[in-house]
């Protein structure tokens, strides 16, 4: 996608459809420009967060094979972000990132496996682990924070849009805490 499309989103445009040509296939990129009188659903936030999650993995893929990674996929690079540059519990990787016990698994033996991670056992409990980023795992998270700072830079030009990110950002995160609530609760 050109940085003229990325911009033409980030403004909202007028158009209502903003076409793109990617190699022989086409895409189309669709702003909305008004929402539809009443309220927004939650049916509509879970697909606009769905969609926005797909968008980002998606562009994740396109910059990590910029950078010549193929090894490993957006789903395990978040595993990464997640640990972050301390040491963790596979417990608390678990919690903190909301993953499935399967899944975190699989993905930390992979990761283990082509040395993004590292990982000791504990000397009390051999079944319990510490894991921690790799140079190799730090090295990737800093050149995708690299290509983050440019799509930033695209979605905040002034201190106004700047509050609006936080402001999005602390309504999403309410939102998280009123669903986990309402599942572990009710309603």
């Amino acid at each position: 996608m050109s940085r003229e499309l990325l911009q033409a989103a980030v403004e909202g445009e007028e158009s209502d459809s903003i076409y793109s040509s990617n190699n022989s296939s086409s895409s189309v990129i669709t702003v909305v420009t008004e929402h539809d009188r009443g309220h927004v659903t939650h049916f509509e936030l879970a697909r606009t967060i769905e969609r926005v999650n797909r968008r980002f993995t998606d562009l994740l893929r396109i910059e990590m094979g910029k950078l010549g990674v193929g090894d490993i996929g957006p789903a395990q690079v978040m595993v990464l972000f997640t640990i972050g540059n301390g040491e963790l519990s596979v417990r608390d990787l678990l919690d903190k990132g909301h993953y499935l016990g399967s899944n975190v698994s699989y993905y930390l033996k992979q990761l283990v496996d082509l040395g993004y991670i590292d990982r000791v056992a504990s000397q009390r409990d051999r079944r319990s682990a510490r894991i921690s980023l790799s140079q190799k795992g730090h090295d990737l998270c800093n050149a995708l924070r690299t290509a983050d700072d440019t799509y930033h830079r695209l979605l905040v030009r002034d201190e106004d849009e700047s509050r609006e990110l936080d402001n999005a950002y602390r309504l999403l995160q309410k939102l998280e805490l009123v669903w986990t609530n309402a599942t572990r609760y009710g309603a």
